[in-house]
């Protein structure tokens, strides 16, 4: 959940402060994922300098540290490498020598940003340390530049290049991580590599490419099966073997970076975990898949496997496309709004047309998902369906359950990732299984779809992030195009993939003429869903008042409903927990008197929602039993209902289809967190230990 960031410049004139300014530029547009700390360091002014700048806290510090330093920010290089790092501190607090990029001695000989969690890393500290090398940081991180260097000692004539060397490294570890590698043994090369932590390069060049891949390089075919298997250690023994010569590589010459006269071109690469960070300079980018390893030098970018896969796995491409980001630098700006949570909160008109585009024909009541549409006779043959996913995009799950239920009559299932691989849950060919993520790199939920890839069954994705692991792992799946998201709190992306979800079993019923009517009934609700979500953010005023005012001292919250409006209850409570720190519990109203009606008193906070849908008169006793219990309800309920006491408080949503409804509901409770938020003077968009991309367990 850390960001990094990567700079190099070949035969292109970069004075210092252009340099640091692109780094701290990369750093603070992946922010949303770690912001306990930041660091960067850059080559200083005799061979082998570096020069370090870290702060505890935002890049915006960083900054401030950089603008103090004496340091000749005029010189100009027309080649050079930096790295930098945002934080989300894992092992050992926010601190300085915490900070990131960790160096493996006082020297500097080599210089490591990591983000993920490299599991084994005590037992190489301690095998380290037995060697004589000394740690100065609580990080996992540190173990891999000391063990890093400590390899680079051990070679007798030091000939190693700097890709063997990695790969060495790298063949120690386990655990999901994304590393950028600098040495002052290797000027001006950088090697990444990735595994289970996303990671990108970004290309930019004066001239056009010859052609927009990459060649990748694989161990060759007469390496026998002891070289490849000893690429993973098998006793405790083996651990920290030296570098040796290994398998001969299957080069080709790297044909994109030269200009048309055969010649090196000037060239910039950027290195990041996010394509935000990337997109203000180039739109050209490369996604590096698990286990590749990428070596940048003399403006040349190879591209080497960890690994070939085992006899009867599919072998990985033989190329890494170049590919054309779609997204503008104006989707990662704030533009007129105070935070990106709010921003984000008043996209949602346009966000849920993105999504809807092209997908749906509103005059033929008809729905197309092309990235589906192979499988759906597989999906439709399905034994059951099994959603997982993790937070916000389990709710969104959990409220198109019941539509899917009906809709497909096919069970379904919703999976809480890291509950479903504890469990080891039974999973047979004829399952399908539906991961959603907004970034497509949750840790949990990716190692939830390699388990169930490995028991054959079929794998879709519902992402937000086109590139993402999840999106290129699956079988096949729905991008759900509801555009950059920063603020931690997932707003968009949440109504995005309601719609996406329910669009998906949409399609899967169209074959049932039982069901037309229905169907009809839910596409021309999601025709109107536009205009009403914008008349709900009109109300955004009245929401401030209350949470200025009746809300304004609360310590908890009870949110409560029943059937579809469970997931909102559940999502709604979670938006206050993450970013006003009030305790807020979503409660299934039917469960009221089985524990939860003891916490009712006059002094305890709920808001209940009672729109009208086939549920109204349960929920309306629902509403009674806790006013008889002196309980001052607000109450979310529909336009023009009159069967509300006028001395209730409430928050008025329009009427939809029923199944369409928590989707409308959730947007008041979404900018009533963000009120109570910025009431109490919290940093929405940076909730304290909470980080955007999960990519860690």
């Amino acid at each position: 959940m850390c960001g990094i960031f990567g700079y190099c410049n070949y035969l292109k004139d970069k004075d210092r402060k252009e340099i640091l300014e692109i780094l701290c530029n990369g750093l603070a547009r992946q922010e949303y994922r770690g912001y306990d700390s930041a660091g960067l360091e850059i080559d200083g002014d005799q061979p082998g300098e570096i020069i370090y700048f870290k702060e505890v806290g935002k890049v915006a510090g960083l900054r401030k540290l950089i603008a103090e330093a004496s340091i000749d920010t005029t010189k100009t290089v027309s080649s050079q490498v930096s790295i930098a790092h945002t934080r989300w501190a894992t092992h050992g607090p926010p601190s300085y020598v915490n900070c990131h990029p960790v160096r493996s001695d006082p020297k500097s000989d080599f210089m490591v940003v990591h983000n993920g969690i490299v599991t084994n890393a005590v037992a190489l500290r301690q095998v380290l340390q037995k060697r004589g090398y000394t740690f100065e940081s609580d990080t996992d991180t540190e173990a891999v530049a000391i063990l890093t260097k400590y390899l680079y000692d051990s070679q007798p004539d030091k000939n190693i290049t700097f890709t063997s060397l990695v790969k060495t490294v790298l063949k120690e570890l386990e655990g999901s991580f994304a590393f950028v590698f600098k040495s002052v043994h290797y000027p001006n090369e950088i090697v990444t590599a990735r595994r289970g932590s996303p990671l990108l390069i970004g290309v930019k060049t004066e001239k056009k490419l010859k052609v927009d891949f990459v060649d990748v390089e694989f161990a060759g075919p007469e390496a026998d099966s002891k070289t490849v298997d000893a690429l993973t250690p098998s006793s405790p023994s083996a651990r920290l073997a030296p570098p040796t010569s290994g398998p001969k590589m299957l080069r080709r010459q790297s044909r994109n970076f030269m200009s048309e006269d055969g010649m090196p071109q000037p060239i910039e690469f950027f290195i990041a975990s996010d394509a935000a960070a990337i997109v203000e300079h180039t739109k050209r980018v490369l996604y590096l898949e698990d286990d590749d390893i990428a070596h940048i030098a003399e403006g040349q970018l190879h591209i080497h496997r960890l690994r070939r896969n085992e006899p009867g796995q599919q072998e990985s491409p033989a190329t890494r496309s170049i590919e054309t980001l779609e997204i503008e630098i104006a989707a990662i700006m704030k533009g007129k709004f105070d935070h990106f949570m709010q921003k984000e909160i008043y996209e949602q008109p346009e966000s849920v047309v993105n999504t809807m585009r092209g997908r749906v024909n509103f005059d033929g009541n008809v729905i197309t998902l092309g990235g589906l549409r192979a499988y759906l006779p597989i999906i439709r043959r399905g034994r059951r369906i099994v959603f997982c996913a993790c937070g916000t995009s389990y709710h969104s799950a959990l409220a198109t359950r019941a539509i899917f239920e009906e809709l497909t009559e096919i069970p379904v299932s919703i999976e809480l990732a890291s509950d479903f691989l504890d469990r080891k849950t039974p999973i047979f060919r004829d399952d399908v299984c539906v991961f959603i993520s907004q970034s497509g790199e949750t840790a949990d939920t990716i190692l939830a779809l390699k388990y169930c890839l490995e028991r054959g069954a079929l794998c879709v994705g519902v992402v937000n992030t086109v590139g993402s692991t999840i999106s290129r792992e699956t079988h096949c799946g729905i991008h759900i195009n509801a555009g950059p998201e920063v603020g931690v709190a997932s707003t968009k992306a949440y109504t995005s993939q309601y719609i996406a979800l329910t669009l998906m079993a949409l399609q899967l019923s169209e074959d049932r003429i039982s069901f037309t009517e229905r169907r009809n009934s839910i596409i021309q609700g999601l025709r109107e869903l536009p205009a009403q979500i914008k008349h709900i953010l009109d109300g955004d005023k009245s929401l401030q008042e209350l949470a200025t005012g009746v809300l304004a001292n609360s310590r908890s919250l009870l949110l409560m409903g029943r059937g579809y409006q469970h997931a909102t209850c559940l999502e709604g409570a979670l938006k206050i927990k993450e970013i006003s720190y009030m305790h807020s519990e979503g409660i299934l109203a039917g469960e009221l008197k089985h524990g939860p009606l003891a916490l009712i008193d006059e002094n305890m906070p709920v808001i209940i929602v009672m729109t009208q849908d086939s549920l109204y008169p349960k929920v309306q006793s629902a509403f009674a039993q806790i006013t008889a219990r002196k309980a001052h309800p607000i109450v979310i309920c529909n336009d023009g209902d009159d069967g509300i006491q006028k001395n209730v408080k409430t928050i008025r949503v329009p009427k939809t289809v029923d199944c369409l409804q928590g989707l409308l509901n959730i947007i008041p409770l979404q900018l009533l967190s963000y009120h109570l938020a910025v009431k109490n003077g919290f940093d929405v968009d940076f909730p304290r230990n909470l980080a955007k991309s999960v990519t860690v367990e």
